[in-house]
């Protein structure tokens, strides 16, 4: 079931080097977009005064996820880019794109300072941060499984626990921030903090992205193909990647919308809710590379179908247990839940996606299924679980949007036994 290269695989430390590097940059790059969803409510009053702190933190999470509707066309662009002219080349274009949008949101000022002009160029910091991500999961994606085709799941894993480590990096510089700033220092200033970190290491992974090889796989094509017109040609695969997609970026997307939820339906302090998220994202880098190596061995669907099992049985309980009992030990115990079951089915998710789709269209077929897939389903996430809770008036809501994502996803896996390799 797997498409097998034509080309001599890269050997030794230059090999993980190729894997630093883009683990790196993809953890940094991935730290710079979603710091935002992090301190949405401390964004949302500087930028998007309305009536209400409610009203102002859909407007912020909105703002997040619209930026996810331009991501398919980064994904397009890059991906293309990325398959005619190589991934290394498109992995330093995403970066820098990244670092663009970064600095506009670090050094803009407020509302109250330049009025209208403050929201605008925050929106267009992120439709640009969009277009970088767009074409990063792809190129990453890419550049990583093609490092050895025998341990693809292990390699091409390192792209979710790269994101573990963003998860990570972000929730430690808000349990900092948040236990050594007051909050009104955390809402005129400190917000601005993380993305200044970001800004600068930035530099260090375009530099590394800058030093490595191209992959073998795509140095052995003859000629670079036409990588739309041959994923217009393969609908069926663009189909199951994309839906296999779903339970993933839902899953992360809740795990960003956790330490909004933690202090404003459960009452717990700002400090506990980042603790419990860094949790989720430590498991997630220990265990992602393991399940991704496991899949090598049992297979892909081996390990990915349990999994989805296990979260459409357990995001319910999980989220009425918190709501009757809001407690930091709860938050904590839900988080590495999650944490666990979505490292077992991520582990093997990008193997299953490049092995989808053959190296001269492989960057635009996981850039294009994987933007569409969080535009639809990912990156709204915060603020639909925004509008079920207010709307339905239960903090269990948000589970039903994770049990409908599992099973989406299930049947998507079950479409996947049909395809032929």
């Amino acid at each position: 079931m797997v498409i097998q290269p034509t080309s001599t695989i890269s050997e030794g430390p230059g090999r993980w080097r190729a894997v630093a590097a883009a683990s790196i940059g993809n953890a940094l790059e991935w730290f710079d977009y979603i710091i935002y969803g992090y301190f949405a409510a401390h964004i949302a009053k500087q930028f998007f005064p309305l009536g209400s702190d409610v009203e102002s933190l859909l407007v912020a999470f909105a703002t997040f996820g619209i930026t996810f509707l331009v991501r398919p066309f980064g994904a397009i662009v890059l991906g293309v880019f990325a398959d005619r002219h190589g991934r290394k080349a498109a992995l330093v274009l995403a970066i820098s794109l990244m670092m663009l949008g970064t600095a506009m949101i670090a050094v803009t000022p407020g509302y109250a300072v330049i009025g209208l002009w403050a929201p605008a160029v925050i929106v267009v910091a992120r439709l640009v941060q969009g277009i970088s991500a767009g074409g990063e999961f792809g190129s990453a994606t890419a550049f990583l499984a093609e490092q050895d085709p025998k341990r693809r799941g292990y390699f091409a894993s390192w792209q979710f626990a790269s994101q573990g480590m963003t998860t990570v990096l972000a929730a430690a510089t808000g349990t900092i921030l948040a236990d050594v700033l007051t909050g009104d220092q955390m809402a005129h200033w400190g917000w601005r903090i993380p993305f200044v970190i970001g800004l600068l290491i930035g530099p260090i992974a375009y530099y590394l992205r800058r030093a490595v090889d191209e992959t073998s796989e795509f140095r052995a094509m003859a000629e670079p193909g036409r990588p739309l017109r041959d994923l217009s040609q393969a609908k069926l695969r663009l189909l199951v990647s994309v839906g296999a997609v779903v339970l993933c970026t839902v899953a992360m997307y809740t795990t960003l919308f956790m330490p909004s939820f933690a202090m404003r339906q459960l009452g717990l302090p700002q400090a506990g809710s980042f603790l419990a998220t860094l949790l989720a994202g430590a498991f997630q880098i220990a265990l992602v590379p393991s399940f991704g190596a496991i899949s090598d061995r049992f297979g892909r669907l081996s390990v990915m179908v349990p999994a989805a099992i296990a979260m459409l049985l357990i995001s319910y309980p999980m989220f009425a247990w918190m709501s009757a009992v809001p407690t930091l030990q709860t938050l904590l115990f839900v988080q590495i839940a999650v944490g666990v079951v979505g490292a077992a089915y991520m582990g093997p998710l990008p193997a299953l996606m490049s092995e989808l789709f053959p190296a001269r269209m492989r960057t635009t077929g996981l850039a294009v299924s994987y933007s569409l897939s969080v535009a639809i389903f990912g990156g709204f996430a915060p603020f639909a679980n925004v509008w079920l809770i207010r709307a339905t008036g239960s903090n269990v809501a948000p589970g039903f949007y994770l049990m409908g994502a599992a099973a989406i996803s299930l049947a998507t896996l079950a479409l996947h036994r049909r395809l032929r390799f």
